[in-house]
């Protein structure tokens, strides 16, 4: 079985050491080496070239993100896994925008954490429910008519919106044929349109395209 090599960086010794623990004994994961803050994050990631690198935001010296972002640049198939103490969906919007696959609170780092890995390694989104619940909150409006005249995206529907902050958020097109009272069928109509006109064809690239084009930003 071909393990998944992580890079763990953080400057708390002991979280370290545990997560360490815990993601070595995962049958397909294998934590390369670790650093305690940006700047050899950046140089390790560089030097062995992991699959991800699981990050905290807050660290000295260079931060997650920017670290993030240095790290996307030099080795864009690495995938970053944020892990932090902040369920703020502003970090997030941070993080995705520069290339981040996952954002998992530490308080949920046990199996949660090790299922994110997966989903990342797979090229999936991976956000903590916590994130996704205060962005369903803050940011999952019904488009008005004013709003539809100034806030097109790519010629994407009204409906074609909403439908497409649902996918992002990773409601299945049942919970999204719920959330809008419309069929399944509809649904997967909608899906394959928003595909189609945003050239698109994964929900990664879904994420990215949302938060680029500021689809979650508050009116």
């Amino acid at each position: 079985m071909k393990k998944i090599k992580i890079l763990l960086v953080d400057d708390h010794a002991v979280l370290r050491s545990g997560l360490k623990l815990l993601l070595n004994a995962q049958p397909d994961m294998e934590v390369l080496d670790e650093a305690t803050d940006g700047l050899e994050a950046i140089n390790k990631a560089v030097k062995l070239f992991p699959d991800i690198v699981l990050m905290d935001i807050s660290m000295p010296g260079i931060g997650g993100l920017e670290a993030a972002k240095r790290i996307k640049a030099k080795c864009p198939k690495t995938k970053i896994l944020v892990l932090t103490m902040h369920d703020d969906e502003k970090y997030l919007d941070e993080f995705l925008r520069h290339g981040a696959s996952g954002y998992v609170v530490k308080k949920a780092a046990d199996t949660e954490l090790t299922a994110a890995i997966r989903a990342v390694n797979r090229g999936e989104i991976a956000l903590h429910p916590a994130v996704t619940k205060k962005l369903i909150n803050n940011y999952l409006n019904i488009s008005s008519p004013s709003k539809k005249k100034n806030g097109q995206h790519d010629h994407l529907s009204e409906r074609e919106q909403q439908v497409l902050k649902l996918i992002v958020l990773g409601h299945t097109n049942k919970e999204i044929s719920e959330a809008l009272f419309i069929s399944i069928k509809t649904v997967e109509t909608h899906r394959t349109r928003i595909l189609q006109k945003l050239n698109l064809n994964t929900r990664a690239q879904l994420v990215q395209y949302a938060m680029g084009k500021g689809i979650f930003k508050k009116s």
